[in-house]
Formats: C-alpha cells, sequence, structure tokens
C-alpha cells in the first residue's frame, strides 16, 4: 500500500508548501488598497455653544 509509505507524500507536502509561502505572500503584500488611512491631527476642534433660545 503505498498510501502507508509517508516519504513520497512528505516530499510533495513540503514542496507544495514551500511554493505556496514563496510564491503568495510577495502577491498578497503587493495589494495596495484604493483609500489609505490618512492620520489626524490629535487636536480636538474647537467648539462654540449655540445661542439658540429655548423657548
Amino acid at each position: 500500500m503505498p498510501q502507508l509509505n509517508p516519504t513520497p507524500w512528505f516530499a510533495i507536502l513540503a514542496f507544495s508548501w514551500l511554493i505556496f509561502l514563496t510564491v503568495i505572500p510577495p502577491k498578497v503584500l503587493a495589494h495596495s488598497f484604493p483609500n489609505e488611512p490618512t492620520s489626524h491631527s490629535t487636536e480636538k476642534p474647537k467648539t462654540e455653544p449655540w445661542n439658540w433660545p429655548w423657548y
């Protein structure tokens, strides 16, 4: 039963993971997002009270 011999299957598994780990991460990391987040200033905007008469 060749399925019980781990030698060829382990080599195939190791080489396939090696290929996946060398090909896929650069493609994923090269992806650019259309809306890059921008840093906002830490200052809070000055708010003024409303001078509405409350009847």
